[in-house]
């Protein structure tokens, strides 16, 4: 929020909103919501010609800054805060007309930027897809015995996005030999060894996988071999 100085600014058409009950010294209509200040006397808005002009409260700073630029007429709206001394913006008059060319180039705005939102998570999702059947295709090419749907899925649950997983580290996008082997080797301790038991049965994680790593090695093993089975 905008703050001004103890004392109205004098540049631009300002409307106050009063913290006392006063009346037009012109028209004498009162107790007045917003008032315009002319040789120190207060007027209404209708006796200062801004009448016609609606409220837009603070808080959107795009939707003000193009009804302001909509409207041949606008004016700022502030009110003095006791506590901190000195007068706030709460918003601006502005023409209805105005607002309502704001109010459309605003939407126009947001569903450009939905449907380039749209785009860009397509876009992204193309490229994941695309990551992801590359770094299948190293699995397959490191460890030829795995099968092709368990390349898939370490492939797509190492590289998810967001995840923080090995394949979405700067060594796993370069698609490098250790990250791959990294993601399989994860695979293999939680999916293939009692691993994940172990862990919940309270044994230290380094234990763990002191256990377990034969069973692990076998495995890895297996998968380097050609299909044929040639070691």
């Amino acid at each position: 929020m905008a703050h001004l100085a103890t004392s109205p600014p004098r540049t631009g058409l300002l409307v106050i909103q009063p913290l006392k009950r006063r009346r037009c010294a012109e028209c004498h209509a009162g107790p007045l919501q917003m008032l315009v200040l002319e040789e120190g006397a207060p007027r209404c808005l209708d006796c200062a010609d801004l009448g016609h002009l609606v409220f837009l409260p603070r808080g959107d700073t795009a939707l003000t800054r193009r009804s302001r630029e909509e409207s041949a007429l606008s004016a700022v709206v502030v009110r003095f805060n006791r506590r901190r001394s000195r007068y706030e913006r709460q918003g601006v008059l502005v023409e209805e007309a105005g607002l309502a060319r704001a109010e459309e180039r605003c939407l126009a705005d947001a569903e450009a930027r939905r449907r380039r939102r749209v785009r860009d998570a397509r876009r992204r999702e193309r490229k994941d897809v695309r990551f992801a059947e590359a770094f299948a295709g190293e699995i397959g090419r490191l460890f030829p015995g795995c099968p092709a749907d368990r390349a898939q899925a370490i492939a797509a649950h190492a590289s998810a996005r967001g995840s923080g997983r090995v394949g979405r580290s700067a060594a796993g996008r370069a698609l490098s030999e250790g990250a791959v082997t990294s993601a399989v080797v994860a695979s293999v301790r939680h999916m293939d060894t009692p691993y994940d038991q172990l862990l919940m049965s309270g044994v230290p994680r380094h234990e763990a996988r002191r256990r377990i790593a034969a069973a692990v090695e076998t495995t890895l093993r297996g998968w380097r071999a050609e299909v044929s089975g040639i070691g």
